[in-house]
């Protein structure tokens, strides 16, 4: 047992900035009070407590190839199966891709974060990759999979719903690429599969220009439309909406994950953040793959704070942001993978200890903190 004290604790799933101590007992917040010292004192005078940080989407295989193939186009760069990444993945050994993993999810934990959405590459054998790389490293992969047989113009549905039914005996959900790889067959099974079990199901969307276009003229459909027909649980990016597909998204039960530094570093564009928060979505924040991006949340929050601010030239409210990589998993819920993440008594312990150097706890850490700063990392496993 023990007890952090002194602190501003952003409290709860909307971040209420708080001057209680916290109780911290198997790995469980039991209490939070003004008074409170049972255990061990950590005394954390001034600084903010907030909830670690979950990374909302990211390709955690691919830190094998860092900065590799940098100014190639975005189908170049990731599109299956042969795009850089995807050849550096099938001549990788299994340890090499072991040791790169290990090597970025401690990156993550250093930096304030301890869960993580992964689309894993691989099959079988990618979930099983993951599963033993963070196995002895205080971080949670949420991993959803994906199967080679999802891909192509015709492909055998009996052997997509077997592949769909193996990899969630063991992964947390499913992940194929986008909708330029897999039917709208494969989609379907995909989905279902996933609800049934109540599991994940999500896609990139209009990631790029070139891909919505694609779509609206094979398809007569956006991507984005299509992942909200289909029924996603997440689309990821929609950096290059049309029409109404923002509404759409807004008025559907699916959740978004942006990942503003990748889109920069591919050139596909810039997500329309402002306007999706003005829409009432809570989206989550990702750093995408690591051969393009480290895996560093704070470096996203900052990032994305300063361009948003720039493209719309109008701020972005910090604690909107902030959110966005701590509690608005909570909204979604994420089909129960991710436990509540926000510091309420009852809740596992999952939270950041910062450095404060401003009065505006949220600026302290959108804008100001590096990991440097970060006194502790309160995991239910340990502490850091």
């Amino acid at each position: 047992m023990f007890t952090i004290t002194n602190g501003i604790i952003l409290k709860g799933q909307n971040l209420i900035p708080s001057k209680e101590n916290i109780v911290v007992d198997d790995g469980k917040i039991i209490n939070i009070g003004k008074d409170l010292k049972e255990g061990k004192i950590i005394d954390v005078e001034g600084a903010v407590v907030c909830p670690s940080f979950i990374n909302g989407h990211i390709h955690i295989g691919d830190s094998i190839i860092k900065d590799e193939g940098y100014g190639l186009s975005l189908s170049e760069m990731v599109k299956p199966p042969n795009g850089v990444k995807h050849k550096a993945l099938a001549n990788a050994s299994d340890d090499e891709l072991i040791d790169a993993m290990k090597q970025s999810m401690w990156d993550m934990v250093r930096s304030g974060t301890t869960h993580f959405i992964d689309y894993r590459e691989g099959g079988l054998d990618g979930v099983k990759l993951l599963k033993k790389a963070s196995e002895d490293i205080p971080i949670k992969p949420v991993i959803l999979g994906r199967d080679n047989s999802f891909y192509g113009d015709d492909p055998d549905l009996n052997k997509v719903k077997t592949a769909v039914r193996k990899l969630l005996k063991i992964a947390d959900g499913i992940a194929p690429s986008g909708f330029g790889e897999i039917t709208e067959d494969v989609a379907k099974i995909i989905v279902d599969e996933c609800k049934k079990q109540n599991k994940i199901s999500s896609i990139h969307v209009a990631e790029s220009e070139s891909n919505q276009i694609e779509s609206l003229e094979e398809f007569g459909k956006t991507e984005i439309e299509k992942g909200v027909s289909s029924n996603f649980d997440q689309l990821v990016h929609l950096t290059n909406p049309k029409g109404n597909d923002l509404k759409m998204v807004s008025s559907s039960n699916a959740n978004v994950v942006v990942c503003p530094r990748a889109n920069a570093t591919l050139n596909v564009g810039v997500c329309r953040l402002n306007e999706m928060l003005e829409m009432g979505m809570a989206p989550l924040l990702g750093t995408d793959n690591v051969m393009l991006n480290s895996p560093n949340m704070l470096r996203e929050l900052e990032f994305t704070l300063k361009l948003m601010s720039v493209y719309y030239k109008s701020y972005i409210d910090p604690l909107k942001l902030l959110q966005m990589a701590t509690t608005n998993v909570c909204s979604h819920d994420v089909n129960n993978v991710i436990q509540k993440t926000h510091i309420n008594e009852g809740n596992f312990a999952e939270f950041v200890i910062f450095k404060s150097f401003s009065k505006n706890p949220y600026l302290n850490i959108c804008n100001r903190i590096e990991t440097k700063n970060i006194l502790y990392i309160i995991n239910k496993k340990c502490i850091v």
